[in-house]
């Protein structure tokens, strides 16, 4: 990571993506090609429960779950989704497009 150019998260990461995780959760995954890389947002303790609570606007990050995958090089967030996929107020049924949040994030 370049100590002039502040890198989002998304520019760092070579997959990172949001989807169903059944009904009523979300999961996204964050998966890197460079270990110096993961190591480093690994350590920075950057994807923690209190930032998902605050990009995602949840009150209580009791829920939220977070795995890292050393040998995958990846880091998986599962949270609540806030409504059930297909609800009537629902604006995606996929949840794939839930990563924005993530990818803006700027390491340390």
């Amino acid at each position: 990571m370049s100590k002039n150019i502040q890198q989002r998260l998304g520019d760092l990461a070579k997959v990172l993506r949001s989807k169903n995780a059944g009904p009523f959760l979300m999961t996204f995954d964050i998966i890197f090609d460079q270990p110096e890389i993961y190591e480093k947002i690994k350590a920075a303790n950057l994807i923690n429960p209190a930032t998902i609570a605050h990009l995602y606007s949840m009150e209580d990050s009791t829920d939220i779950r977070i795995v890292a995958f050393d040998q995958a090089l990846a880091i998986k967030v599962t949270l609540p989704r806030p409504l059930p996929s297909g609800h009537v107020g629902d604006s995606d049924i996929y949840g794939a497009q839930q990563h924005v949040p993530l990818y803006n994030l700027i390491p340390p």
